[in-house]
């Protein structure tokens, strides 16, 4: 039956699925261990989800399960398309991905630091960005006492690295 001939109440709207964390085109998606287990943590929480969906609404239901699953799909074609990276195999001389940079901005007195994970894995309140980000690019390579130029607020400020840690 064409769509023509039902009744506008009984149309269902595509629910939006939420798109995970940018992957740039062509970059191979990098994670630590601990992020490829909180990944299957992810997959066995959102398979719990859809075996155990409580919803009298029959409509309602179907809309949870196809974001459920949509978001499924999405979670495993990330997992599908992980490269394990163990930070214990990297040099630990040099700022590579998994390595915890402490850095200090040629303006401030205080230094920061982070951990360069993957993409999914990537949290700032946790103090961890993924290795696509600017400032993770810009660190990546250089060596304790190394100064990193670096374009921050439009002006162009010097990083220089006090410590690396995996």
């Amino acid at each position: 039956m064409s769509r023509g001939f039902v009744k506008e109440g009984y149309q269902e709207e595509t629910p939006i699925i939420p798109p995970r964390s940018a992957l740039p085109t062509a970059a191979i998606n990098y994670v630590t261990p601990l992020g490829m287990e909180l990944l299957q943590g992810e997959r066995e929480h959102l398979e719990n989800e859809c075996e155990t969906l409580t919803t009298i609404n029959e409509q309602q239901r179907r809309i949870d399960l196809t974001v459920l699953n949509g978001k499924l799909d999405l979670l495993n074609e990330r997992i599908a398309s992980a490269r394990i990276l163990d930070p214990a195999t990297q040099p630990s001389d040099e700022v590579r991905f998994g390595a915890t940079v402490t850095y200090k901005i040629s303006s401030s007195p205080n230094p920061q630091s982070f951990q360069i994970v993957g993409v999914d894995e990537a949290d700032v309140a946790k103090r961890k960005i993924a290795f696509v980000a600017p400032i993770a690019i810009a660190l990546t390579g250089h060596k304790v006492a190394d100064e990193v130029p670096f374009q921050l607020a439009g002006n162009t400020k010097k990083l220089k690295i006090v410590s690396i840690a995996y």
